[in-house]
């Protein structure tokens, strides 16, 4: 596809690139692309890269290292940023660290490709920064009320970047995530309900459910992220640009949880508690923004999708 051909040769670095979203990005780029990832490995994983490995420079090293990032970034013509500490219960568990690495990482960044030949920045923000949705579908000019301290920590840097576009025309684009799932995601309490309840039905576990099932979400498969970033680093009008990545389609829990079961062919047992906080009710957002001005339409349907994750978990 185009935008692959564009990325040919080009020098791409990747933090957080031994992450889900940042381990797929790098073995769909790294046949061509000279690609270099940045990753502490605080949660990322050196078999995310298995695929990739021989393609690759990794570098063992953190985001909050000012001289490091900027060496790296000066011989840099592309950037996917997904290094982050991510998720709400852990930024509610330690909101200093949530802030440092989050806001923090992200200057540090933009400070390096101030003055370098850095064609494009494409930060990974979250959809979590909308806060409870005050109609549906959400567009990309939503009131951001963020709920958690993750939520504030992605909106803050996506301001960073846009201010950094605006004032000394880095070349930033803004995209983001709704509920993404796939292969390789983590499966842990800290993870979203589609890879948590994969990994309990594989283990014969109950689901638990905090609220009552009812609450929706706008799961996007990781091909499809995927797709976005390359789409978000190589067309002409994406710089500068903030867009959506979702399907535009809300799903329920409960629903998620009857089509694991039939992807599955397993049964769980499943137990609702209270809501959390800091988790919003509803959410879905609007494509068309995206889909219009550079050309993403999501391909994976959930069904397929998670057909796709449990094939895939099953192997491990």
């Amino acid at each position: 596809m185009e935008y692959i051909e564009q990325l040919k040769g080009r020098k791409v670095l990747v933090t957080g690139g031994a992450g889900f979203v940042g381990s797929h990005i790098v073995d769909r780029i790294s046949a061509d692309s000279r690609v270099t990832i940045l990753d502490n490995l605080f949660a990322g994983l050196m078999s995310n890269l298995e695929n990739s490995k021989d393609r690759i420079t990794f570098v063992k090293g953190d985001i909050l290292d000012k001289k490091l990032v900027k060496d790296l970034v000066s011989d840099t013509d592309y950037i996917f940023h997904l290094a982050a500490h991510v998720g709400n219960i852990r930024s509610l568990n330690d909101p200093y660290f949530d802030m440092d690495v989050n806001i923090r990482g992200m200057l540090n960044l933009l400070e390096a490709c101030r003055n370098s030949k850095v064609k494009r920045i494409v930060y990974s923000s979250s959809g979590a920064i909308f806060g409870e949705a005050k109609y549906l579908p959400i567009d990309e000019d939503h009131p951001l009320n963020p709920e958690s301290p993750y939520a504030v920590s992605k909106m803050t840097a996506e301001k960073y970047a846009f201010a950094f576009y605006k004032v000394y025309g880095v070349p930033t684009v803004s995209i983001r995530y709704f509920n993404i799932y796939g292969p390789r995601q983590d499966t842990s309490e800290y993870a979203n309900a589609v890879s948590i309840f994969l990994g309990k039905t594989r283990c014969g576990e109950p689901l638990t459910v905090y609220g009552d099932g009812e609450q929706t979400r706008d799961f996007v498969f990781i091909g499809d992220v995927v797709m976005a970033n390359l789409l978000a680093a190589t067309h002409p009008d994406a710089e500068g640009e903030i867009f959506n990545i979702a399907t535009g389609l809300g799903t329920s829990i409960n629903q998620v949880i009857s089509l694991i079961k039939e992807v599955s062919g397993r049964e769980s047992r499943v137990n609702y508690e209270p809501p959390r906080a800091g988790e919003v009710k509803h959410s879905r957002a609007t494509i068309e923004k995206i889909s219009k001005l550079i050309g993403y339409q999501p391909q994976t349907e959930l069904k397929t999708g998670l057909q796709l994750t449990w094939n895939a978990l099953e192997k491990e």
